[in-house]
């Protein structure tokens, strides 16, 4: 297993540099802000996300996989498929269930309060996809224990999904510009850049959708996929955060604990 997480972490890092040097080469959208300050301030965000899923969320986690194959709990776990096949179907379905953890932190005013520190970036890149605050990634542990348990997770099953969703969140956060017929190949099954930068607009009908983390089915079939928005068209952000002194690390950090007012 630790082979296996160090072939993981090699992979997501290689990933991100290339898809980091893609995107500014060929960038979908126009910047905002300075890209030295936007970044960092987001990498530091990232590191304290990153000691909340180190202390948080992988005791936690990892000890509930583990007991899902001891014990036989879950789904997948009584239905005896084989290995290959179960691995693929746990992946499904966490990307599902991800996929309605999504929502309820946008229909969840204390879930909204710290999943908006994502939202509000003003720019959309590569960096985004690590701007996740502490106090959501605190909060997700029960969810993400209780969809490992009730799937049947096995850890193998969990670590190939855990990659998978980093890769996938990387791409579709990213600000690459691919070649439209491309990205409309491509986006049929799983989620792009243009797709994921409407989910991150201000406008509300254009967040309601695209809640998609993986694949697009899940907004296929709830009818929340959404097409038909210029990517120049798009401002990037949450409404009334558009000053950049509003949107600067310390307010950012403390931005789930106060009472600052937040657009639905």
């Amino acid at each position: 297993m630790k082979t296996l997480n160090w072939v993981s972490g090699g992979l997501v890092v290689t990933f991100a540099v290339v898809v980091g040097w893609s995107e500014r080469r060929r960038a979908l959208r126009p910047r905002v802000e300075p890209q030295l300050s936007h970044t960092s301030r987001n990498l530091a965000i990232a590191a304290c996300g990153a000691l909340a899923l180190q202390f948080a969320e992988r005791p936690v986690v990892s000890r509930v996989a583990a007991l899902v194959v001891r014990r036989r709990w879950g789904l997948l776990q009584r239905t005896r498929l084989p290995k290959w096949l179960e691995v693929g179907a746990a992946m499904l379905l966490m990307d599902y269930t991800l996929y309605v953890w999504h929502v309820l932190c946008h229909r969840t005013p204390l879930l909204w309060r710290a999943h908006a520190v994502h939202h509000i970036d003003r720019d959309l890149d590569a960096s985004t996809a690590l701007r996740f605050h502490f106090a959501e990634l605190t909060a997700s542990v029960p969810w993400r224990a209780g969809q490992v348990a009730l799937i049947g997770v096995s850890p193998a099953a969990l670590s190939a999904w855990q990659t998978w969703l980093t890769l996938s969140i990387l791409f579709h956060h990213s600000n690459l510009a691919l070649p439209v017929g491309v990205e409309r190949a491509i986006g049929r099954f799983i989620v792009t850049p243009r797709m994921h930068g409407i989910h991150h607009s201000i406008e509300h009908e254009e967040v309601n959708a695209n809640w998609s983390s993986g694949l697009t089915v899940w907004d296929w079939l709830h009818g929340t996929l959404k097409l038909d928005v210029p990517q120049r068209s798009i401002t990037v952000g949450v409404r009334s955060f558009e000053d950049p002194e509003r949107v600067r690390l310390p307010e950012m950090l403390m931005l789930p604990f106060t009472a600052t007012p937040l657009p639905d």
